[in-house]
């Protein structure tokens, strides 16, 4: 069996795949007519987020028998035309799990504890107590749409700490459990004080969260996204932050994540985001740990084990 490995991976997949005697080829540096030309010669396809994978690309991949993303979400494979072609697909939606369930409560507790606005301001020699006054996590009540590995893993850590979980998913019957109620999109509008968002990017999904979504909410609340940036409309977020209807905001994705590139219209929520202490950014993070880097190549290559 030959895989091509067309995106940077960590060094440890490599000892993986040579333990089980399977041939591969590492190019990080491929772009998208580089895998297209190569892809025939490969029985596998290992992945992060380098190109989108649609008819296009595997139409004259004759002998490959499965793609591998090395990373939870699917939005950049076309599952259509692999299960048309009998192309088995992989994820390693266990693999970072607890990495982003960590990064979610990481970034509640710098929200809710002003971390972020008082470390600036200490730095700069201002030391005020009082505008620093934080709020407790301890009993609100959170609201998880998407109760899979990364939304069961953050309930699980929200009970540690005195939360009530209101899980909601669209794709699964009888899931509530220890850490969560199972509970309606109505629901969690009606009680939620945060909403955490933990949804695959679909056609469906995509801009969900906008004004009219954000308007239901019966009380304020507090948004956290660590799925996917084009489920969330920023100006709606923008919107709701200025309202007082959206109390802050946890953003790990954006919209648009080439901020160099960003429409004028991006362009103006994303400075308006930058600027507020009610917001916490970060870089598409949330599963980006060296725990889980290796952790996903494990999952990975057992499941592709199991299925052989």
């Amino acid at each position: 069996m030959k895989i091509l490995i067309a995106d940077s991976m960590h060094s440890s997949l490599f000892n993986m795949l040579e333990e089980k005697g399977w041939e591969y080829a590492y190019h990080p540096q491929y772009r998208r007519e580089d895998i297209k030309v190569a892809l025939p010669e490969y029985d596998g396809l290992m992945i992060r987020s380098k190109t989108y994978l649609d008819r296009e690309m595997l139409e004259n991949a004759g002998k490959l028998r499965f793609i591998a993303r090395a990373g939870a979400g699917l939005d950049l494979i076309d599952l259509s035309v692999a299960k048309e072609r009998q192309i088995e697909v992989f994820h390693a939606g266990t693999g970072n799990r607890d990495a982003v369930a960590e990064h979610a409560l990481g970034m509640l507790l710098a929200l809710f504890n002003n971390i972020l606005k008082a470390d600036r301001e200490v730095r700069n020699g201002i030391w005020d107590r009082e505008g620093n006054r934080g709020v407790e996590l301890m009993n609100k009540t959170v609201g998880i749409i998407g109760y899979g590995n990364n939304g069961t893993a953050t309930a699980k850590r929200l009970t540690g700490f005195g939360c009530r979980v209101l899980a909601y998913d669209k794709y699964r019957d009888h899931y509530g459990d220890e850490f969560a109620e199972e509970s309606s999109v109505e629901q969690i509008m009606a009680e939620a004080d945060i909403l955490s968002l933990h949804i695959p990017l679909t056609e469906i999904s995509r801009y969900w969260i906008d004004e009219n979504f954000i308007e239901q909410f019966s009380k304020p609340f507090y948004l956290v996204n660590l799925s996917r940036g084009e489920i969330v409309k920023l100006g709606a977020v923008v919107n709701g932050l200025q309202s007082g209807k959206i109390l802050g905001a946890c953003l790990d994705v954006l919209e648009n994540e080439k901020i160099a590139k960003l429409t004028p219209s991006q362009q103006a929520s994303f400075d308006y985001l930058r600027s507020s202490d009610n917001v916490v950014l970060t870089p598409h993070i949330g599963g980006w740990t060296h725990e889980s880097y290796v952790r996903i190549n494990e999952v990975l290559v057992k499941q592709i084990a199991n299925w052989l």
